[in-house]
């Protein structure tokens, strides 16, 4: 099968309205919490958390993603994806100054509980809405996206971090940024696509009409075998965040600056990866480019650890972030287009097992590494690119 796409055809003047929408859908996501997490050391001591009473609230976010993610696909089903997003997307930012005003724990954990429970539904209604403006495009737009998240994750980090360094009052700052992405949520929801979630899928999956149907056996498979690959990716995602500064500083010795180098380089390659990731996809295939992806970060952590000096863990997180960057939009891509289910539910459950893989890959590696080394844990990575290359061929595309 032929995997390679058209790209002559010209799309018409609403996707491109649509594009530029769902683009900006995923930067106030991607924008909304990071605001936040500067202030994290200023919000532990104003409400005088210790480090575990932290950690647990943080941790709401987590759980509330989890436990309420399937919901999701109902609620697509039910309004709509533009609808969806846009609404899930005004929850995220209507909670964010209440980090501001949270007066003890409880307040603390249950909004960020609402913003993991919001992000969630978010994620899953922003995704299949461009997954519809992709097929009327006629080529690969997802990996865009995903580097306008990425951007916007950055942006947001850098003003918190400007914000609360210039000493702005929380509540100003969050507050503000709120204030300012209602109107920005408000304006793209006339830009989104209209009519109903099957307006582009030829095999009708998606039709609003009647109840919800039960998948075929082979489409379920197919969907679990997506959930195993995104769980893969989330964790190799997520080892930059989570280990690089520690495996660089009681490992390798290095300086706080060094430190935090694997995680900027694996944030600019992931980036740029998706970036250029749709010329790629088009160019070769999403099954040819998801597969080279895992290679690329399985050998990027192998680099990183069989040359155990700073600057080739650098190097080494940098082509790990090159070669996951499209492995999370390619496979979210595919569930949403899985036969028998619809776009909205193939987003949600796959999805929904992605982020059991950014819960489960941390301390998976931590119990390992209180075993061994954390040299030594850190192969886990390795075998989950591993992992996806032999996982790849699940994102051909099915008709």
């Amino acid at each position: 099968m032929n995997t390679r796409t058209d790209t002559s055809s010209t799309p018409p003047p609403e996707a491109v309205r649509a594009r530029g929408a769902v683009s900006t859908l995923f930067f106030v996501n991607g924008f909304t919490y990071t605001n936040a997490v500067p202030w994290l050391p200023v919000i532990k001591d104003g409400l005088s958390l210790s480090n575990a009473e932290l950690g647990m609230a943080i941790a709401a976010m987590p759980f509330g993603a989890i436990l309420t993610g399937m919901l999701a696909g109902p609620m697509i089903h039910r309004f709509g994806s533009g609808r969806t997003a846009v609404g899930t997307s005004l929850m995220s930012v209507g909670a964010l100054p209440f980090i501001a005003l949270a007066q003890n724990w409880w307040m603390l954990a249950a909004t960020l509980f609402v913003l993991g429970s919001a992000d969630a539904w978010t994620d899953a209604a922003q995704n299949s809405h461009g997954l519809r403006v992709q097929r009327r495009y006629r080529r690969s737009i997802i990996n865009t996206f995903h580097a306008v998240w990425s951007l916007a994750a950055v942006s947001g980090g850098l003003l918190g971090a400007a914000m609360a360094g210039a000493g702005v009052p929380i509540l100003w700052h969050l507050g503000g940024v709120a204030a300012v992405l209602v109107v920005v949520n408000l304006v793209v929801s006339r830009m989104l696509l209209p009519g109903p979630e099957n307006s582009e899928r030829q095999d009708g999956t998606d039709d609003h009409g009647g109840g919800p149907t039960r998948p075929p056996g082979r489409a379920l498979v197919l969907l679990l075998t997506l959930g195993v690959l995104l769980m893969m990716a989330g964790g190799i995602e997520d080892s930059a965040a989570s280990w690089g500064a520690v495996y660089m500083t009681f490992e390798l010795g290095a300086p706080l600056f060094l430190a935090a180098m694997p995680f900027v380089a694996c944030q600019a390659m992931m980036t740029l990866g998706r970036l250029v990731g749709d010329r790629v996809t088009d160019r070769f295939g999403a099954v040819v480019v998801g597969g080279a992806g895992g290679l690329l970060a399985a050998g990027g952590m192998a680099l990183a650890l069989l040359l155990p000096h700073p600057a080739t863990t650098v190097i080494g997180f940098g082509i790990m972030g090159l070669g996951v960057s499209t492995l999370f939009p390619l496979t979210l891509a595919a569930a949403g287009n899985v036969p028998g289910v619809r776009t909205g539910d193939g987003v949600t459950v796959v999805g929904w097992l992605g982020r059991a893989g950014f819960l489960a890959f941390p301390p998976m590696v931590g119990f390992l590494a209180d075993s061994v080394s954390l040299g030594g844990a850190l192969w886990l990575i390795a075998v989950g690119g591993v992992a996806a290359f032999l996982l790849a061929p699940t994102l051909r595309p099915r008709s």
